[in-house]
This record gives structure tokens, C-alpha cells and sequence, in this order.
């Protein structure tokens, strides 16, 4: 039991090792075949504890940034729930493996586990999906076809075949090593032949765009208590950009991003601000797409984008809809308390209820902010909303120097092969990046180092097999899922009552 345990939490640190910065993307089918050698023929609370262990060695290092300036009161529990989210569907895995081809089943178990763990709870947390381990890997393609789900049950089909492979070969099972077998190369070899046809050329033509990254005075949760200097930072950088445009160093750019929290002074109600933004937009002479704080009639606050023209000023605006629970957004506060005083630090936001896609020049510029990449239906909502390039504008001062920042441009990565788009990113303190329609990475910058990337990217409005089938392979492979629990169930009632 004691060997099963220090697997289970083994198997798990290797799925966390799989993600990015780290670019050993094939531990993660390894850590699988680790799980699926310990639940194998494990009753329904044995299979329980283990997938908690599995869970705690996976989500307690990936979510370490959570705690990195409030300490474990979020960090832990917030790990423990998510590996709590994940014991739940490693329960069912040793029930599905009893039926012919169980490996399959256990894999889509696993996608039917992620899918509750992107609903519940608060809306939801999805930071955990396999699939942004996945951004270096052959994997990363099936993105195109079927969206974070294919990916999540490439990796994991391939995992429990290969454990299941190891533990029939241990038995002396040879003859039954067929559909495992098959189950550890098809996913790769259907990933692989995938590579070729994700699109990249320019179908729309071609932008410059510039990504600036102002920096923070410091990092911390009290950085935003400088809002005038974060500001200022920007007006800086951006009018730096404009002097080596004048000068030749670099190319003039048809618009420029900004990041999430830009200006948490409210431009549309600051004179100074809105003087300031001004002046850097006239100064660079092309729009802007910039994060700011707006306060509404309603004296709450909105996380928006604002494009901000050289001549005209503020013309069109995004606020953000998937709001950050715990941070923009503070459910059940009164409740929490009473565990720790710093759920005040928490903001009372008001979410957007539209996707808004900002005509800059000859883009058409999709909008997620920050958060908002690691939801499936939201990303997708704003790129087929008449877009052909997307940029995510984000803010990750908060967490310092921690692997959160890397971890997003994983995502970033992820969404650009799935609809197929070129992808700015622009952070206030780092990581920004441009991200090809790939998911390679052209530029990117340092952490809190102010910066200005300037690349000539495509524009494209062709939709992926995944933009066209939505989230019907989500909800196909759930189906299935749930179909093979209650069968297995049925039968093993049946079998009881005989």
C-alpha cells in the first residue's frame, strides 16, 4: 500500500514536471501509465485515495504561485480540491478498465474529470487541463481538430496504454498486448500526421504589431497601489518604441498592445491619464489596445480593454467576462473570512457580458484577458466573433518570479494552433511573446524588464476543425464517459444480485 501510495504521489509529479518551463512534455504519458498501474484492480476507495495523491503530487507544485504573496492559506486548500476534483474521476478509472478496451474508456474518464474541474467550483478552474503541459510536444496539433479534450485523451490514452502494456507484459499476458499497444502509437501517430495541416499562412494578409511591456516599480500585490507609476511605465516604454521607429531601429507597427492593468487609474475619468494615453498613442501614431480599471455608473469597477485611436481617443471597449475568483472577484467572503483577513484584498469586479473584437488597421483583433485563455468556450467565443488575430492582454506582477507566467504562455501557445490565429501577448511585468499560428514562439521577453516586441505577423480568418466542431468533442467523449461508468455499474449490480 505504501508503494502504491509513493507512486501514485510520483506519478502525479511527473504530470506537474511535463509543463512548461520545462519542455519534457512525454513525462506526462509517463505519470499516466503510473496511475493507471496503481488503480488497476483497486475498489472504489482505494482508487479514490490514490487519485487524491495522484492529484496532490500533481496540482500542490503546479498552483505553488497561488501562495506566492498570501501564503498557503490559498494555495493549499485550493491544491487540495483541485486534487480532490481529480480523485473523483480517477475513482471510476479501475471500474471502465474491466471493459473491453478499458484503456480508452479510463482516457475519456480522465476528459469527463477535466470537465468538471472547468464548471465547478466558482466557475470553474481549468488551470489544471493536460493539455497546456503539452505546448513543445508532437500533442500540441490535435489541438487544431478537437481543442484541449483531444489533447487531454491523446495523452492520457497513450499513458494507460503503456501501463497497461508494462503491467501484461509483467503477467506474462503477451497476447493481449494488442489493444494497448495500439493505444500507446495511434494517439502519437495521429498527432504527428496532424502536424502538416495546421494552417499558417496569411489568408488575410499581414499586420506589424508591437507588444509593449511597461514593468511594475515592483512586484507584489501592493503594486497596484502604484497605479501612476505602472502608467507611466507604459507612456515610457511606448514612447521609446516611437523614437526607434523614427530612428529606424524598428519597423513602424500597424497597432500596439498593451497589457492587462495599464492604467488602473480610470482614463475615461482621470484627466491625466487620459492625457497621458493620448499622448503616447499620437506619439507611436496607431491605435491602442490597452488594459485599464473602469469604474461604471454604478461606482464598481470593470477590468476593460480600451482602443484608444491617435486621433478620435477611446472608441470601443472590452470588459472581461471569466473574472478571477479569490482575486477580481470574491465569493462567499463573509465565509472566508473568517479563515484569513486577505480575502479583503480581493476586488468586487463586474464582468463584461460580450466578446469584442477591437478593427485595428487591417486586423480584427480578438480579446482575452489574463485569465480568460485557460477557458475553452470563451477563447473560442471571441475568435469566432469575426476575428483574425488574437492577443491576450494579462497581468502577472502578482506572482513575481514564479512559473504562473510560463505556465499562461502555455496556453497562449495551445490556443493559437487550436483556431489557428497568430497570438500577442502582452504583460505588464513579463512574459510577453509573439506566438506564431504554429504555437512556436518568435519573440518573447524577460521578466520585469520593460520591453518592446515589434514582428511582422499573418492575419488569418480560417477556422480549425476545432473552431467548426465547438464543444461537441468535449461533450461527445463526456457522454461516452458516463455511458461506460453506468454500464459497468449496471453490470456489476447484476452480477451481484445473481
Amino acid at each position: 500500500m505504501l508503494a502504491r501510495a509513493l507512486a501514485a504521489l510520483a506519478g502525479g509529479g511527473l504530470v506537474y514536471l511535463s509543463v512548461p518551463p520545462r519542455t519534457v512534455w512525454w513525462l506526462a504519458p509517463l505519470g499516466f501509465a503510473v496511475l493507471g498501474l496503481v488503480l488497476h484492480g483497486r475498489r472504489l476507495k482505494a482508487a479514490l485515495g490514490y487519485g487524491f495523491l495522484f492529484g496532490l503530487g500533481f496540482m500542490t507544485p503546479l498552483l505553488a504561485w497561488t501562495g506566492i504573496f498570501v501564503g498557503p492559506v490559498a494555495w493549499l486548500p485550493l491544491s487540495a480540491l483541485e486534487a480532490l476534483l481529480v480523485a473523483v474521476a480517477c475513482m471510476a478509472v479501475p471500474l471502465v478498465m474491466r471493459l473491453p478496451g478499458g484503456v480508452v474508456f479510463a482516457a475519456l474518464i480522465w476528459v469527463a474529470g477535466e470537465y468538471l474541474r472547468s464548471l465547478f467550483p466558482f466557475g470553474g478552474f481549468p488551470w489544471g487541463r493536460i493539455a497546456f503541459s503539452q505546448p513543445e510536444g508532437p500533442y500540441l496539433y490535435l489541438a487544431a481538430l478537437g481543442g484541449t479534450p483531444l489533447i487531454a485523451f491523446a495523452v492520457t490514452l497513450t499513458g494507460f496504454g503503456l501501463g497497461e502494456v508494462v503491467r501484461r507484459i509483467a503477467a506474462r499476458e503477451v497476447r493481449l498486448l494488442v489493444v494497448p499497444a495500439l493505444a500507446v502509437v495511434v494517439p502519437l501517430v495521429a498527432a504527428i500526421a496532424t502536424g502538416p495541416l495546421v494552417g499558417t499562412d496569411a489568408d488575410a494578409g499581414e499586420v506589424t504589431v508591437a507588444a509593449v511591456q511597461g514593468n511594475v516599480p515592483r512586484a507584489g500585490l501592493d503594486f497596484n497601489a502604484q497605479r501612476r507609476a505602472v502608467l507611466d511605465n507604459h507612456v515610457r516604454r511606448t514612447e521609446q518604441l516611437a523614437a526607434d521607429i523614427r530612428s529606424g531601429a524598428v519597423a513602424q507597427p500597424d497597432l500596439v498592445i498593451w497589457p492587462e492593468n495599464a492604467s488602473d487609474i480610470d482614463p475615461l475619468r482621470n484627466r491625466d491619464a487620459y492625457q497621458l494615453i493620448d499622448r503616447a498613442a499620437k506619439d507611436v501614431g496607431v491605435p491602442i489596445a490597452l488594459g485599464a480599471v473602469v469604474v461604471g455608473d454604478d461606482k464598481l469597477p470593470r477590468n476593460t480593454v480600451i482602443l484608444w485611436d491617435p486621433e478620435r481617443g477611446p472608441v470601443d471597449t472590452y470588459t472581461k467576462r471569466q473574472l478571477q475568483p479569490f482575486g477580481e472577484s470574491m465569493p462567499m467572503r463573509s465565509f472566508f473570512k473568517i479563515f484569513s483577513s486577505a480575502v479583503e484584498r480581493a476586488g468586487n469586479f463586474v464582468p463584461g457580458d460580450k466578446a469584442t473584437v477591437f478593427a485595428m488597421d487591417d486586423a480584427r483583433v480578438a480579446l482575452v484577458t489574463c485569465y480568460e485563455v485557460a477557458f475553452d468556450g470563451v477563447v473560442r467565443e471571441s475568435v469566432l466573433n469575426g476575428s483574425n488575430l488574437l492577443a491576450v492582454p494579462t497581468n502577472n506582477a502578482t506572482f513575481g518570479r514564479s512559473e504562473m507566467t510560463y505556465q499562461q504562455l502555455a496556453m497562449d501557445r495551445v490556443r493559437a494552433v487550436e483556431h489557428g490565429r497568430a497570438v500577442v501577448v502582452a504583460a505588464t511585468s513579463g512574459v510577453s511573446a509573439i506566438v506564431r499560428p504554429d504555437g512556436t514562439v518568435s519573440q518573447r521577453t524577460e521578466l520585469f524588464t520593460p520591453a518592446a516586441l515589434v514582428e511582422r505577423v499573418p492575419l488569418r480568418t480560417a477556422t480549425t476543425i476545432a473552431d467548426r466542431l465547438g464543444a461537441w468533442p468535449e461533450r461527445v467523449m463526456v457522454a461516452v464517459a458516463l455511458a461506460a461508468l453506468v454500464f459497468t455499474a449496471v453490470r456489476a449490480r447484476r452480477g451481484r444480485v445473481k
